[in-house]
């Protein structure tokens, strides 16, 4: 059966559209008259906040197209100040109150981040909270995670980072509780990601493709890690990029080339701009 013509395309960030450099593809950026030209929205999913997303948006002239932020547990349009929310999937508040506690008895050197829409919150800075702020470009807001709470603010995302080896105990200690409205995954070897449980990329995928009204044969997905691979698998053309493990590559129907060889330029001109 023939390809169906991509009429949507959806991509990861990090290891994806940006070099190990954390630059944007120059190449891509190129491709973006011509893809608007072909009336195709390029939209951006990443596990990362509006204020980390935004700039990538602005360099490749995406401002007009939404964010799927934290990985779809918010989606919105606009500037990260001043956004309007498509759609969001914030964490319980109790669950997540309880694994804060867990956390400050058991697991007192790991690094908790709250994000709450355009927010980062912690409660202190620390060498892992200033390395994501250089990595990101943005600056935490300092503030008690008892005093967010209290303001019945929703919280869309946790992010726990430490040492590879403690966040694996971790991740062994939280599997074995019974939290049941939010779900865990590692997005590098030392972080670990908390949303609501039914907060995914596949989702996103499903509410994009319902908000341009697009069946999914016709989008295509491209990304690099583990929590990819849901929406690599139910797109009509699920791209892994050359530098993702084996593991993400086998769920693909194509491999392009690594982020460090324009992978993703490389893809929308053999699958989009023909």
């Amino acid at each position: 059966m023939a390809q169906a013509k991509v009429q949507l395309i959806i991509s990861d960030i990090d290891g994806t559209i940006l070099n190990d450099q954390h630059q944007v593809d120059s190449q891509l950026r190129d491709e973006m008259p011509y893809l608007a030209q072909a009336r195709v929205p390029f939209v951006l999913a990443s596990a990362r906040s509006p204020q980390g997303m935004a700039p990538i948006a602005h360099d490749l002239g995406l401002s007009q197209q939404p964010l799927a932020c934290y990985n779809g547990a918010l989606v919105i349009t606009g500037e990260p100040n001043n956004y309007q929310t498509i759609l969001q999937h914030p964490i319980d508040p109790t669950e997540c109150q309880s694994l804060i506690a867990l956390l400050r008895k058991q697991f007192p050197k790991v690094s908790i981040n709250l994000y709450a829409g355009s927010r980062w919150i912690i409660e202190k800075k620390n060498k892992w909270s200033d390395g994501e702020a250089q990595i990101t470009g943005e600056k935490p807001h300092i503030q008690s995670f008892s005093s967010f709470f209290a303001q019945k603010e929703a919280c869309h995302k946790l992010l726990l980072i430490a040492k590879p080896s403690l966040i694996q105990e971790l991740l062994r200690t939280l599997e074995s509780q019974t939290f049941h409205k939010i779900a865990f995954y590692l997005s590098k070897d030392n972080y670990l990601e908390v949303t609501a449980k039914h907060v995914s990329k596949e989702n996103a995928l499903m509410e994009l493709a319902n908000y341009y009204q697009t069946p999914l044969e016709q989008v295509m997905t491209i990304g690099d890690n583990y929590n990819d691979i849901p929406m690599l698998k139910m797109a009509g053309l699920g791209i892994a990029m050359g530098n993702a493990p084996q593991d993400v590559k086998k769920h693909a129907k194509i491999v392009t080339k690594t982020n460090n060889d324009h992978g993703v330029a490389h893809a929308v001109e053999d699958y989009v701009l023909i």
